[in-house]
């Protein structure tokens, strides 16, 4: 992912250029590519917390520095944002409302029964705070049974009052869930209406439009984060909206299209996103993991864990065939949010990750995070707390320096915090960094099992991609503390996100909820109720552009055994254009049997062929593909085979003790090129340090291999 030289005199044609922006907590990454000249460019700047526009049009205008270019040839920016996930982490939710179904008022009270972490490290567990308080909810007379047919009417003169007892008191944002809207969501659409006349300052989400699926609970909490996002991330969008329509101000050319990383892997444009905010509630974790998926597989690895490593987190995901595992079982904080996301799991082992002690007097790392501001002690900006990378630092296995000098660190504030820290403990300078680094270690150990082991999967199946601004200073560890056959480091693995954010399509999912046993599945209702959702997803792919004959069409559907609390999801067949799959007998037996397949793959066993536990279908989902173009793969040349060509010097690191190692720059390493270690690989956005033993040799693609020595191909 290297910048390439294009032609110099190149024409210059309006919308030539293609951004993708990842803003984390600690740097925002940029990638541009050139599609006049195929040239890619890759850039990080600062964070800046405090309005993070800011830090994005930097990086803007940084990119398109490097490529000669102007804001007249911008052809499209795509976004991947924390500003949902963090709103919800911080506990930020604001003032809510809720309205449901007279007698269902205690629905957010009882929620469900299960404890987090099994009561984690305390025999007690307390309840937190729910989302919407008891007395801002209000409920409404009217019922619907499971089939969508109406039990008792609405009853709009309680709507009226309902919705002006939220206006008297100041509530403005609202979500709004009736029992059974998923089969028919009249009742709501009404109660929006009255909403709308009656309280017409308020923001609602109601949730026939944000979840049309079944089980209530999950349905009003992703409904009620949908709405607790949405001022905030309509604020955000319109703002980075405002400055790119001031940056091309002026000039002949319409507005720079806008698009927004979705969490299940697609983008949306931004005026729809506002619509929707909270579909991007994993949006960044997203794009590094579809990025790093299309690079392994580029590498010929199709069976990838993928490790994304930044300033606060780490975000760990299982690639099988080029794609990653979609849930629908999110949690964002304390919020289950059950809309189709990669499947991440996030554990707080970034570059920023606090060192402490407990009042034991043991040593913990994380998840509290330093971030960008202040940051690491040797940021030197305020930070009082050592952290993840003043390790790194003190070990000399990171320069002195991060992206190419921009940013000075302070080596001596970075012992001196970690030296205080190593006095708590007891132990020497050199003892403590290592123990803070092989904690971290094992915590993203720990969330690498969490999607392989506890799934059913064999982690020692699989090739570990690592990215992110600290993604590869731990590989060689976790090498080793996983039993990987081999580790992945694409170029330029700090913008990997970025990257992964000019290769998604356009994605729109919707959902039916249509419960009915296999053996007496109605074949012509469910293939009406996937051509009316197949109807929803073209005509929200027509509202972004696409022709008929460019979309495509994926098919998937929840199955269970009857009388299981939960479903498994199975792709159901796909189409493109005006194709239309046969929906026999024989495509429903097909999709019953990959479910026994699924099922035995994650939980060990199936009822294949049993008639005591038939199978049973929930919910039936199309999601609408528009596909956008990717970057083509460069190869490049093969070098001579001798690294030393990359060799800038040598430093003192710490492995096992002290070490004079040779230190190269990644950059200069051509393909061909195997690099033995103790050795240090620097390029301008991270660092690899290669303990002892392993191996690094560099692919066609610019990949680094990370192999223990004496371990096969």
């Amino acid at each position: 992912m290297a910048a390439t030289a294009g032609t110099e005199d190149a024409p210059r044609t309006a919308g030539r250029v293609r951004i993708g922006i990842d803003t984390g907590g600690t740097f925002t990454d940029v990638v541009a590519l050139d599609e006049a000249t195929g040239r890619l460019v890759t850039t990080k700047t600062p964070s800046t917390p405090a309005d993070p526009a800011d830090g994005f049009m930097t990086g803007v205008r940084k990119v398109l520095d490097l490529l000669g270019a102007g804001p007249q040839d911008v052809a499209s920016v795509a976004h991947g944002t924390t500003v949902a996930t963090n709103h919800l982490l911080e506990g930020k939710v604001g003032r809510l409302g809720f309205v449901t179904t007279e007698g269902y008022e205690h629905v957010l009270e009882i929620a469900r029964q299960s404890v987090p972490d099994g009561y984690g490290n305390s025999y007690f567990w307390v309840k937190p705070p729910r989302i919407v308080p008891a007395d801002l909810v209000r409920t409404v007379r009217g019922r619907l049974d499971h089939t969508g047919a109406e039990v008792r009417p609405f009853d709009e003169e309680q709507a009226v009052e309902v919705a002006r007892w939220f206006r008297d008191r100041g509530v403005d944002v609202l979500g709004v869930c009736f029992l059974h809207s998923y089969a028919d969501p009249g009742h709501e659409r009404r109660m929006l209406e009255v909403l709308r006349r009656e309280h017409p300052r308020a923001v609602v989400s109601i949730s026939s439009e944000v979840l049309r699926e079944y089980r209530e609970y999950e349905r009003s909490m992703t409904t009620l984060v949908d709405a607790a996002v949405k001022p905030r991330v309509a604020r955000y969008v319109q703002g980075i909206r405002e400055r790119l329509d001031a940056l091309v101000e002026g000039l002949d050319r319409p507005r720079v299209p806008f698009a927004v990383m979705k969490s299940n892997g697609g983008v949306l444009s931004a005026d729809e996103v506002v619509h929707q905010p909270v579909t991007t509630v994993l949006s960044g974790p997203a794009a590094g993991a579809l990025g790093a998926a299309l690079l392994a597989g580029r590498a010929g690895f199709d069976r990838v864990l993928t490790c994304d490593g930044g300033g606060t987190s780490t975000d760990v995901c299982v690639v099988l065939g080029g794609e990653p595992s979609l849930t629908t079982e999110g949690t964002v904080g304390a919020y289950p949010s059950k809309i189709p996301m990669i499947d991440v799991v996030t554990v707080g082992a970034g570059g920023g990750s606090v060192a402490w002690t407990t009042p034991e007097g043991a040593l913990k790392v994380g998840p509290r995070s330093a971030g960008a501001d202040p940051g690491p002690l040797c940021y030197a900006r305020g930070g009082t707390e050592p952290t993840v990378t003043d390790a790194h630092v003190v070990l000399g296995r990171i320069p002195a320096h991060l992206l190419g000098g921009e940013v000075p660190l302070d080596v001596a504030a970075a012992r001196e915090g970690l030296a205080a820290l190593a006095d708590r403990l007891g132990l020497g300078l050199e003892q403590c960094a290592v123990g803070i680094l092989e904690i971290s270690a094992w915590n993203q150990a720990n969330a690498l099992r969490e999607v392989t082991v506890r799934r059913g999967l064999d982690v020692r199946d699989f090739v570990l991609t690592t990215f992110g601004g600290s993604g590869s200073l731990l590989a060689c560890r976790l090498l080793d503390v996983l039993g990987l056959a081999a580790v992945c480091v694409p170029e330029d693995p700090g913008t990997v996100s970025a990257y992964g954010l000019l290769t998604v399509d356009v994605r729109h999912d919707v959902v039916q909820t249509a419960v009915a046993r296999h053996a007496e599945l109605d074949l012509p209702a469910t293939a009406a109720r996937l051509d009316a959702l197949r109807a929803a997803a073209s005509a929200a792919l027509e509202q972004e552009g696409f022709a008929p004959a460019d979309r495509r069409y994926q098919l998937s559907a929840d199955l269970r055994y009857a009388g299981q609390a939960f479903e498994v999801r199975v792709p159901a067949g796909e189409a493109a254009g005006e194709e239309r799959p046969v929906l026999d007998a024989a495509w429903a037996d097909g999709v019953a049997e990959a479910f026994h397949a699924a099922h035995e793959q994650l939980y060990g066993y199936c009822f294949r062929g049993d008639p005591r536990q038939p199978v049973e279908w929930v919910n039936l989902r199309v999601t609408g593909v528009g596909p956008l173009a990717r970057p083509a793969p460069r190869p490049r040349p093969p070098g001579d085979g001798d690294p030393s060509r990359a060799r800038t010097g040598t430093r003192p690191v710490f492995f096992d003790a002290w070490v004079d190692t040779p230190v190269y720059w990644r950059p200069d390493l051509a393909p061909g090129d195997e690099v033995a270690g103790p050795a240090v690989l620097e390029e301008f956005g991270s660092t690899v340090p290669l303990h002892p033993g392993v191996g690094a040799a560099v692919d066609r693609h610019g990949n680094l291999v990370l192999r223990r020595a004496g371990a096969g191909a």
